[in-house]
């Protein structure tokens, strides 16, 4: 047995609960993780709410990432990994718990001079990220890329790779702490979206040009300043709708002029071949560069809880209060030291 975070009816942060539960069996080609920590993503508060439903297969206790150690090998797995070994890895589901199986393919070594709690902020973040400027929106060298919601888990992961892949990152953010994290991370420009018009400052800040590639989590509230401020045959990648799912005007006649790209994405319902894929790709280009060196890339953490504050820890992000990652312990610093 172990303990979960549960979800019995969908609602508010009040309703996670604290459970005994069985522990996962890994199964062909499975490891088993002892979990050390997770992180939230916006993807939870949805699946709380009974709106975001795991894919068929996957555990219906939410949490998209752990961090932890190899506990046990399931039948069938061919990589060389170690019970004890530290690892972390992209869920489907299930994050939130004390044991975790996942498909071999998609765990991950823990660089060595990360903390098990640090890593825990990089499996669904930054492979998303990777995800979004490598495989879709393909962002070449010069390009400017404006990210949406700078200082979030995936905005501070873009801000980086995108410097990494010799771009030029700008952001919006909703206030003045939240730009001035992410321009320490790279970012040449950010623009505060609550008191300025974001297109006219792309606009200043390309010289008329605009910006080759949008990242948007945003959605609807946003469309027109996005295809105002998109460069002639950009790229306007959306992940998500946090700004509402309608659209009401001319977005396709204004897309159409701009002879803009429309991409959209979803990682989580994405086949275990492609995430396998991801995970490699990301572990050969971004993995190797988490080091101990100045200009190195680092995951970015807001706060921790503890699994027993797990609400406290819904309610926080909800309030959209941090910068970077919210990660939860679910074996304590006085638990690893006894």
């Amino acid at each position: 047995m172990m303990l979960a975070a549960c979800v019995d009816v969908p609602g508010g942060p009040e309703n996670l609960l604290l459970r005994t539960v069985p522990r996962p069996q890994p199964k062909h080609g499975e490891v088993l993780i002892k979990v050390h920590a997770t992180a939230l993503n916006r993807a939870d508060i949805l699946q709380r709410r009974g709106l975001y439903l795991p894919p068929p297969g996957e555990s219906e206790i939410i949490g998209l990432e752990a961090a932890g150690t190899v506990a046990t090998l399931g039948p069938g797995v061919k990589g060389d990994w170690k019970p004890g070994e530290r690892v972390m890895a992209l869920l489907g589901g299930g994050g939130y718990a004390e044991y975790v199986a996942v498909p071999e393919e998609l765990l991950m070594p823990v660089p060595p001079h990360l903390t098990l709690c640090q890593a825990a902020a990089i499996p669904e973040a930054w492979l998303t990220a990777f995800q979004l400027l490598r495989l879709i929106a393909q962002v070449k060298e010069g390009e400017v890329v404006l990210v949406h919601a700078g200082a979030s888990g995936v905005g501070t992961a873009a801000v980086q790779l995108v410097r990494l892949l010799g771009a030029v990152p700008i952001v919006t953010a909703g206030n003045s702490e939240k730009l001035k994290m992410a321009e320490s991370l790279g970012a040449a420009a950010g623009f505060n979206y609550k008191k300025d018009n974001f297109a006219e400052k792309v606009h200043e800040f390309t010289e008329g040009r605009g910006a080759n590639v949008i990242l948007d989590c945003i959605g609807g509230s946003s469309w027109e300043k996005n295809v105002s401020c998109l460069a002639l045959d950009g790229r306007w990648v959306l992940y998500g709708t946090m700004g509402g799912k309608r659209v009401e005007g001319d977005l396709l006649g204004k897309l159409l002029a701009k002879r803009g790209q429309l991409l959209s994405t979803l990682l989580r319902p994405r086949s275990l071949q492609y995430k396998a894929d991801l995970v490699r790709a990301f572990s050969q280009r971004a993995l190797p560069l988490f080091s101990d060196q100045p200009d190195s890339l680092r995951p970015v953490i807001d706060s921790t809880f503890n699994l027993g504050d797990i609400a406290e820890a819904h309610k926080y992000i909800e309030a959209n209060r941090n910068m970077g990652k919210i990660v939860i312990n679910i074996i304590t610093q006085s638990q690893e030291s006894q």
